[in-house]
């Protein structure tokens, strides 16, 4: 273990926002007060807890620090309906195939029919009701003897030369030996000075032919400007930029809607304040047009339905452009940005349900429709999580592309097997002269030819570890090293719950000794992996 006492003559704090401070070190006293862990996993996404769990199990002192007062991303925050259907499920076991196994025990030791079963490898659905996804998780967690402190925002990190020391929270300083970056955001990566990108890469940066600029959606023949000649409200850009080239746009955040028809469990989806019909012209034009919004809906136990966001659709859940600054923000601003998706959820709702331009039977269909008064109660049944498709991502020492998902896939270092397919939801809305709207941004789903599946490839350590002048004793299961069509495909929490177990068991490795992260010792890692339930070979 790192003797962590006489490191503080040489450490350094990285307040965020900032880019690097020296600030007088605690005295000891102070500093034998702050909880200490062997690992300290920053972000209680999915793969940030099976990141926690993950290390735990090897014997590592764990403690997982979550910014909000939400557990569980969005596997318990809304997103019911396991985007696994579109995997090759015999690769994707460990902690994801547990925590599925248990969710059904859930249900099964109740007395109710299983859901569906996590044995069976095949293309059916796996949906399950978010309160019973948050149970488990707790269950798991408490289980492994995981340390869980909510409502810690990251105010500032301490470095010694290339390795993080201990972070400042609310909570106060949280030292470790090893870090994991468990966060959508890439939060704590960022603030240690590790390189990342934001947005898309142009065609040629990686040779990627589904970069840059993507119009697979036809253009509406609608006009998307006020008769003032500015944009109308919901169009995001009249200059969609070459198309080529990269752009600092990113797919679109949503939430996952917890939803039911079921009169005795209904809650009615509370109005939007200061409603603006105006803001919903475009839709209207391109109603007129033949163009139909709405949202996907995929049934679950209980008479619920998990409402998503169409990756077909036009006009969705999706608020395109409304995601570009949630990187940068900070809790305030985080705040501020989902308050505005909120706002423009229940504005669609609301739209959608009482505006004579929406066809009677569509306004029918969703008023009957409401939010579910046994899930989330603690905020007003509404989903806490907001989807965030991708933000950050590394520049590490391997930096996954289109060419390793399809041409490439082998690798020498493999941590986990991923095999969604590429899918991008829309990145802006733009304006062509006067006649024309068109979504940009759109991969529609890459599948292997013949199959519903995507491309099966090897997600290798050096995707999660940053460059070796940077950061050494930290790992990135969810903001990690890849391009825009990378997140693309890696982007699903069934593959980041088994990326961060695998970065769990990883940083447990690299607490018990004096090794920097990038000097791990594949091969003694790697049956570790393998007793812990991975799969790391790719067939044939």
């Amino acid at each position: 273990m790192i003797l962590r006492l006489l490191l503080l003559a040489s450490i350094v704090w990285l307040p965020l926002g900032a880019a690097c401070s020296s600030t007088e070190p605690e005295d000891t006293a102070t500093v034998a007060e702050v909880r200490h862990a062997d690992v300290l996993v920053y972000g209680a996404t999915p793969g940030g807890v099976c990141a926690a769990i993950g290390a735990a199990r090897e014997g590592a002192r764990v403690l997982l620090v979550e910014p909000t007062d939400h557990v569980g991303g969005l596997s318990t925050g809304g997103l019911s309906h396991c985007d696994s259907n579109q995997m090759d499920r015999t690769t994707v076991m460990g902690l994801f195939h547990e925590w599925h196994t248990r969710i059904v025990k859930d249900y099964t030791d109740r007395g109710l029919a299983a859901p569906y079963d996590p044995s069976t490898k095949d293309q059916a659905r796996w949906t399950f009701e978010p309160h019973v996804a948050m149970r488990v998780t707790r269950q798991m967690l408490a289980e492994a003897d995981v340390e869980v402190l909510t409502g810690s925002p990251l105010e500032s990190v301490s470095m010694t030369g290339t390795r993080i020391v201990s972070i400042r929270t609310p909570q106060g300083d949280l030292w470790a030996d090893a870090f994991v970056d468990g966060t959508y955001e890439g939060d704590l990566m960022a603030a240690a000075g590790v390189s990342h990108a934001v947005g898309r890469e142009g065609r040629e940066a990686y040779g990627e032919s589904l970069a840059g600029k993507q119009y697979p959606k036809k253009a509406m023949a609608i006009n998307g400007r006020h008769g003032t000649g500015e944009l109308l409200p919901l169009v995001t850009t009249a200059d969609a930029g070459p198309e080529a080239g990269g752009d600092d746009n990113v797919m679109v955040y949503s939430f996952r809607l917890c939803l039911t028809e079921d009169p005795t469990n209904r809650v009615p989806m509370p109005p939007p304040e200061h409603y603006d019909p105006v803001r919903f012209e475009v839709v209207r034009r391109a109603l007129a047009a033949g163009v139909r919004p709405g949202f996907d809906l995929y049934p679950l136990p209980g008479g619920k339905l998990d409402g998503n966001n169409s990756i077909g659709g036009q006009f969705s859940l999706g608020l395109v452009g409304g995601g570009k600054a949630w990187h940068s923000a900070d809790p305030r601003g985080r705040r501020r940005i989902w308050n505005e998706h909120k706002q423009y959820t229940l504005e669609l709702y609301h739209f959608l349900t009482t505006d004579p331009a929406v066809p009677a039977e569509t306004r029918e269909r969703y008023a009957r429709l409401g939010l579910c008064r046994d899930e989330f109660p603690e905020n007003d049944h509404f989903p806490p999580a907001l989807y965030v498709r991708e933000s950050r991502r590394m520049r590490g020492q391997h930096v996954l592309s289109q060419r390793d998902i399809i041409d490439d896939p082998v690798k020498p270092d493999p941590i986990a097997i991923s095999s969604f397919p590429i899918d991008s939801h829309d990145c802006q809305r733009v304006a062509r002269g006067t006649d024309a709207v068109i979504n940009e941004g759109t991969i529609f789903p890459v599948r292997r030819p013949g199959t519903r599946q995507g491309y099966a490839y090897h997600v290798p350590l050096r995707a999660i570890l940053p460059r070796h002048e940077e950061c050494t004793n930290l790992l990135v299961p969810v903001a990690l090293s890849c391009t825009h069509v990378g997140i693309s495909s890696l982007r699903i929490e069934g593959t980041w719950m088994i990326i961060g177990q695998s970065a769990g068991i990883a940083a447990a490795q690299l607490a018990e000794g004096t090794a920097s992260a990038p000097d791990l010792d594949y091969a003694t890692l790697r049956p570790r992996l393998l007793a812990a339930g991975q799969v790391l070979d790719l067939d044939d």
